[in-house]
This record gives structure tokens, C-alpha cells and sequence, in this order.
């Protein structure tokens, strides 16, 4: 199975535990707040039997048991109001210490009308009393209660980090492994060009003894020289090369005369530089093979069609500015946010790294950006990449 699709999966599954928890935590704390409200309510109607008790109280009336009754309950809110809405007595209901009892009494007041208001309260008819005579008993859910009615979401939220957590552990898992397969796959390559380069290097200086007038040698010696840059390049990703100030220029214009030479003639190379040098701290090496890499694509872009390629440089107070644009067939834009993720490629033939190197050789090695500025098929691409200077 790809890595991809086994990370997907994973994801999925994380995704789909976490709602099943989610679900069965509503679910559960959902009987449980009911049962417990059940039960409160319960309470409430013996309590207010207990205060009906209270109240019609005669010599026969056991006040000991009432008095329990009323003094065990510890948790539920509770306000006491006669017909007229006046706090006669309130419990559980958290008070401001520096109020007179007077002032607590009313505030307990407003407290009851909005129990009553919410339908939380028992009416007790005291016909003993007089005619019309009641109380009514208000009554609000307990800490506890409220406490089990947001646990849910208490708990859905640590469910939703730790699937948030572990997807990001994958991912950069995933990330790191990439990495060490890419790193570990360019020093192989460097490795193994090695041998056949220097033995064509022996060979070029033994051609140019023996033919000392042969105009094609100094060409293979430079063909050769550019193998030996090339595995240079390719043996340096994964560590990290000093950038020293170079001629921002000067590089270009070597990419430039490079490409110049291997590209058909239907392809027309525009250079758009500044009349002065630009200087930044690059490594020359690395950063000419990602312009190599953007002018090598912009070339297949435009596949036997004539075109041409345009390397603009500029630079702000604060930036180089590079920009690469071709006149090919242009990016479709479901794919311009995939064209530096390792493995995609619209060609018939190629791995897909280029794009993928040259975004580690600029933000991890240069700690610049590139990024598709604008493409529209049909027209043409432009790479833009910001260096500080």
C-alpha cells in the first residue's frame, strides 16, 4: 500500500474514533443528565413537602424529620417566594458576604422569578393557612448537574486535539521520511556519478594530448565539467551549504548561456535584468540548478511549439526579486497547489522532484520563497521567487 494512501486512512480513522467517541460521550452524558434531573426533581417535590410540612406544622408534626429533610439538601438552588413574589427563604444560592440580609432577600427574590419564569418550580397550596394561601418552591439545576451538561464538550475538545495532534505527527512523520528518502537518493546519485565522471575527465586530458587541435574536445571537457557540477549539486542536498554574497546577475546570466545553448532555437531566451549588480548571499551552485530546474520546465511546457522564456530580476529594499515566465500551455489550477509536492508531475516521464528540491533549496537552504505567481493555460506560467537581500 502507498504511503499516501495508508496516511489517508489513518486520517479517516482517527476522524471516525473520534466521532464515535464524541457520539457515545453525547449520548451517555445525555441518560445521565436526564437521570440526574429526574432525581433532582424528586428531591424538590420531598423538600417541598417538607417546607408544606413546615409551614401547617402542629403539636403532631414531627419537625425533627422536616428539618432534616430541608437541611439535606446541599447542592440544588433553591428560593422560597410567597403569593406577593417575596423571598421567604433561600438555600444554595451564592450571596454576596457584605449584603444585609434584607438585600439578599431581594436579590434571592429576582433569582426565584427567573427559576418560575424557566418552569422550575412547585406551587404548594396552604388552604390551612387561609383561603388562596401558597408558596412557591423555585428551584435551579445543581452544580453538579450543569457540570455534567458541558462534560461532553469539555471532552469533545480534547478528542478533537488529540486528532488534530496525531494527523500533524503523521504528517510531519511523513514529511521527515520523504526527506530522508530524497536526501538519501540524491547523495546515492552523487556517489554513483562519481566513478564515470572522473574517469571522463581522464579521458577528455588524454583526448586533448593526442588531438590538441580537435574543436569538439574542449566542448566534452565542458560537458563533463557540468556532469561534475551537477553531482556536486546533488551531493550537497541534505546538508547545509554556507550562502556567501554573490552576483545575483552573473548567476543568471550563466543559466541563461547554459540553457541558451541547449534549447532549440524555436525557444527564445528574454533576460529583464537591472543595469546594476544585485548582490545576496546565495549558494550559487544550488540556486543556478533551481533556475535550471523553472527554465527546463518552462521548456517542456511549450513542448515543439515555439515560445519564449523570460528571467526577470529586480529587487526592493528588502528583497531580490526572480521571476521565470514561459508562454507554454500553462498550469491547470487544481494542480498549481500540488506542483512542489514530491511524486506529482504531468509528464509522461520524470519522478516530480525538481519542483520539490528547488522549494527545499530556496526556503530551507535560502530561507526565501517560490511560488506560482500567475498561470492560465493556454498563456504561460510565472515562478516567483523572493530572496532577502
Amino acid at each position: 500500500m502507498h504511503w499516501t494512501d495508508r496516511i489517508r486512512q489513518v486520517k479517516i480513522g482517527l476522524v471516525i474514533v473520534a466521532v464515535v467517541i464524541a457520539v457515545a460521550s453525547l449520548v451517555v452524558s445525555n441518560i445521565l443528565t436526564h437521570d440526574l434531573s429526574v432525581e433532582e426533581q424528586h428531591k424538590m417535590e420531598v423538600w417541598a413537602e417538607a417546607m408544606r410540612s413546615l409551614n401547617t406544622a402542629d403539636d403532631a408534626t414531627d419537625l425533627n424529620l422536616v428539618l432534616k429533610v430541608i437541611d439535606e439538601n446541599h447542592t440544588i438552588p433553591v428560593v422560597v417566594m410567597d403569593k406577593e413574589g417575596e423571598a421567604q427563604f433561600f438555600r444554595n444560592v451564592e450571596m454576596d458576604a457584605q449584603k444585609t440580609y434584607e438585600d439578599s432577600l431581594k436579590e434571592a427574590a429576582a433569582i426565584g422569578r427567573r427559576m418560575k419564569q424557566a418552569g422550575q418550580h412547585i406551587r404548594l397550596q396552604l388552604e390551612e393557612l387561609g383561603p388562596g394561601e401558597y408558596i412557591d418552591v423555585c428551584y435551579d439545576e445543581s452544580l453538579m448537574l450543569k457540570r455534567l451538561q458541558t462534560y461532553p464538550f469539555v471532552q469533545l475538545g480534547v478528542v478533537m486535539i488529540f486528532v488534530v495532534v496525531a494527523i500533524f505527527a503523521l504528517l510531519t512523520s511523513k514529511k521527515a521520511e520523504q526527506n530522508k528518502v530524497w536526501v538519501g537518493l540524491s547523495k546515492e546519485t552523487a556517489h554513483q556519478l562519481g566513478t564515470p565522471i572522473s574517469s571522463l575527465m581522464a579521458w577528455t586530458e588524454i583526448l586533448k594530448e593526442n588531438y590538441p587541435d580537435d574543436d569538439l574536445i574542449p566542448e566534452m571537457d565542458k560537458d563533463v565539467k557540468r556532469l561534475q557540477l551537477i553531482a556536486d549539486r546533488f551531493s550537497k542536498i541534505g546538508s547545509l551549504p554556507e550562502p556567501v554574497p554573490s552576483s545575483l546577475n552573473e548567476v543568471m546570466d550563466h543559466v541563461i548561456d547554459y540553457m541558451d545553448r541547449r534549447t532549440s532555437k524555436k525557444v527564445q531566451m528574454i533576460k529583464d535584468f537591472p543595469d546594476h549588480d544585485i548582490i545576496v548571499k546565495i549558494n550559487a551552485s544550488l540556486f543556478e540548478w533551481v533556475i535550471e530546474n523553472l527554465s527546463k520546465n518552462a521548456v517542456d511546457a511549450m513542448g515543439d511549439d515555439a515560445g519564449q522564456i523570460t528571467l526577470h530580476v529586480e529587487e526592493t529594499t528588502t528583497h531580490a526579486i526572480i521571476e521565470v515566465s514561459d508562454t507554454g500551455k500553462g498550469i491547470k489550477k487544481k494542480d498549481i497547489s500540488n506542483v512542489f509536492r514530491p511524486g506529482f508531475t504531468t509528464k509522461k516521464r520524470g519522478w516530480g522532484l525538481g519542483l520539490s528540491l528547488a522549494k527545499r533549496i530556496i526556503e530551507e537552504y535560502h530561507h526565501g520563497r517560490i511560488f506560482v505567481k500567475s498561470s492560465e493555460l493556454g498563456i504561460g506560467t510565472t515562478f516567483r521567487i523572493e530572496l532577502r537581500k
